[in-house]
């Protein structure tokens, strides 16, 4: 399969990241630039719609008790399994 040329960085890029590199080398401009790149992260967050919210909530509560489920009847199938092979004693 042929590499797409997105995959590849462009000289631009490399000099760029080169240049930014030797210009950080002060510790509390590498803070300073960390703490930026923290904020435009968080301006990407969208928060969820009430209806939304719900619906994720119910989700993971019915994935939970299937879960559950799953768990409660594997330990009462090997707990039979060890009665039955061991016996009751």
């Amino acid at each position: 399969m042929a590499r797409k040329v997105i995959d590849e960085p462009s000289e631009d890029v490399v000099a760029n990241a080169k240049r930014d590199r030797a210009a950080q080398r002060n510790p509390f401009s590498r803070i300073a630039l960390f703490i930026r790149q923290v904020i435009a992260e968080l301006k990407k967050v969208v928060t969820p719609t009430r209806r939304e919210l719900f619906s994720f909530t119910v989700v993971v509560l019915v994935f939970v008790i299937i879960m559950m489920a799953i768990v409660y009847g594997l330990d009462q199938l090997f707990g039979w399994l060890v009665l039955y092979v061991f016996g009751t004693g």
